[in-house]
């Protein structure tokens, strides 16, 4: 697969070169701020950089017809718009979070939460210090698989990349689950796994949890 990376001086970007090219992937698109590397057309560009890179990714998947994953957080209401009307040519994967572990623990959630709707519930995530929205794009998907309202209670510290706590509780008992990212290696695996299965698509808009369900089938 030829590939291309939005980004690809940052954190994300430079793991998913890495994870890309020892699966035998070529980059021919490289991108960052003010300098675009083109090398050849992409089958698929990744993009895990900032909202407002979005447009020149857009331009960039018409340029060459390749197709889109992207996991850049804090996107609004006209982003998704934008990627809506480009999914109807091109096939895009778009997550908050390409965990596979997050991603099954959504599953996990929208399964058992009618169990504890008569319990209390909150969440917690903390990320590093770094990061600039809040609440996260992935505890925003964890409320909505337990689909009530709760509150989120949001932490920025050090180099974490990513703690989220869902906690259930009643008058006698509490149950707390949890997912850690040890590594942000795991959305670059993620994000692999989702260029490799929109390969296969023509067009469409998917999220990671489509690809869950598929391996699931």
């Amino acid at each position: 697969m030829k590939f291309g990376v939005v980004g690809y001086k940052g954190r994300i970007g430079k793991l998913i070169l890495d994870v890309f090219t020892t699966d035998n992937h070529v980059p021919v698109l490289l991108v960052d701020k003010d300098e675009i590397i083109e090398k050849d057309s992409p089958d698929v560009i990744v993009d895990f950089s900032t909202p407002d890179a979005l447009k020149i990714t857009k331009t960039l998947c018409e340029k060459h017809q390749s197709k889109l994953v992207i996991g850049t957080t804090a996107l609004n209401k006209e982003h998704f718009k934008l990627l809506e009307n480009l999914s109807k040519n091109f096939a895009i994967v778009q997550s908050f979070n390409f965990s596979i572990g997050i991603n099954i623990l959504l599953d996990v959630l929208e399964k058992i939460n009618n169990i504890f709707k008569d319990w209390d519930c909150e969440i917690t995530e903390i990320h590093h210090s770094k990061k600039k929205d809040k609440p996260s794009g992935t505890a925003i998907l964890l409320k909505e698989a337990i689909n009530r309202d709760l509150e989120i209670h949001s932490l920025r510290l050090g180099g974490i990349p990513g703690d989220h706590s869902i906690l259930f509780s009643n008058e006698g008992e509490l149950i707390e689950i949890k997912h850690r990212a040890i590594s942000r290696k795991v959305f670059a695996i993620g994000a692999l796994k989702a260029a490799k299965f929109i390969l296969k698509k023509q067009n469409g808009f998917f999220t990671f949890k489509d690809i869950i369900k598929e391996e699931l089938q």
